[in-house]
């Protein structure tokens, strides 16, 4: 059963035991450009349209999910990894019904993971029992191993750029590795931090037509989220935005987005469903270590 029709009333939504999980990965290479931020709201906010979401904190080393989101977790996937607690231990109850996944801040072990490790954690995933429908990624600066892992293991991977040169180029390179390493030729583009519409869709046009001309990709504008000061506030606050001050521009933006991935259909093969990403990633960590 695919995900579309979404009314945002919790009891219009279809009921089933085996729909598939479409996983969403946020990432943008550079760090500071309000990744996190973005992932926490959008994942708030598809929560309180009613689906069953699951946020994962995957920036292993340098995690702040649950600072954002003002959350108290006894265990994180530090546990996981040492085989001190299994993954659905580690789920910390969020806003509207969201569960989360934390990851560890400031744990060497977290942020070098190698290719055992990265098989491990995402073995863990498959512990999950949990009916879910959405789930979304915070993946960590940068275009490391396990950056590309998750993205190419994603139904949809959300690029983040903001107006900025050094935003811009990250983005490219970001989606550089994941085209050629990992063979991912579409890609979803959120404009951050931005005055006006006019100037999102005018980053979002510079990031294409460098990508255009050198990669082999399809862009496609999704959402343009503005400079807002009561962004801030909530973040400040500790609160989503999407909660603290709902009727914000940058509440309305990310609300419009939800809504839009929600509608986004599951094709008809796997691939982006949370069985799909366990088994991706499983392959690929096995297989980088028969190469090594």
């Amino acid at each position: 059963m695919e995900l579309g029709g979404w009314s945002g009333d919790p009891e219009d939504k279809p009921v089933s035991l085996d729909r598939p999980v479409k996983v969403i990965a946020v990432t943008g290479g550079k760090g500071g450009i309000g990744k996190t931020n973005l992932a926490a709201n959008l994942a708030v906010a598809l929560a309180k349209g009613g689906r069953k979401t699951l946020l994962v904190d995957a920036d292993l080393g340098l995690a702040n999910v649950d600072v954002l989101l003002n959350l108290q977790p006894r265990y994180n996937l530090g546990h996981v990894l040492r085989g001190e607690r299994q993954l659905a231990e580690v789920l910390t109850p969020g806003p509207a019904g969201l569960q989360v996944v934390p990851s560890a801040s400031g744990n060497r072990l977290m942020s070098q993971l190698g290719t055992a490790e990265n098989a491990g954690l995402i073995r863990a995933f498959s512990d999950l029992t949990q009916n879910l429908d959405v789930m979304v990624i915070d993946t960590a600066a940068g275009v490391g191993e396990s950056v590309g892992q998750l993205c190419a293991a994603s139904r949809h991977v959300l690029v983040m750029v903001c107006d900025d040169p050094a935003s811009i180029t990250d983005a490219y390179a970001t989606m550089k590795v994941l085209n050629r390493e990992h063979g991912l030729e579409h890609f979803l583009v959120v404009a951050n931090r931005v005055d006006t519409v006019q100037q999102g869709r005018e980053v979002f046009h510079r990031l294409q037509r460098v990508a255009d001309r050198f990669l082999s990709v399809r862009l496609e504008l999704v959402s343009v989220v503005p400079q807002d000061s009561q962004l801030e506030k909530a973040v400040r606050q500790q609160r989503p935005v999407i909660e603290a001050f709902p009727r914000s521009r940058a509440a309305t933006a990310i609300a419009k987005l939800a809504k839009k991935m929600d509608a986004l259909s599951l094709p008809q093969h796997p691939r982006g469903d949370l069985e799909f990403f366990v088994e991706r990633l499983v392959r690929h960590s096995a297989n980088r270590a028969d190469a090594v």
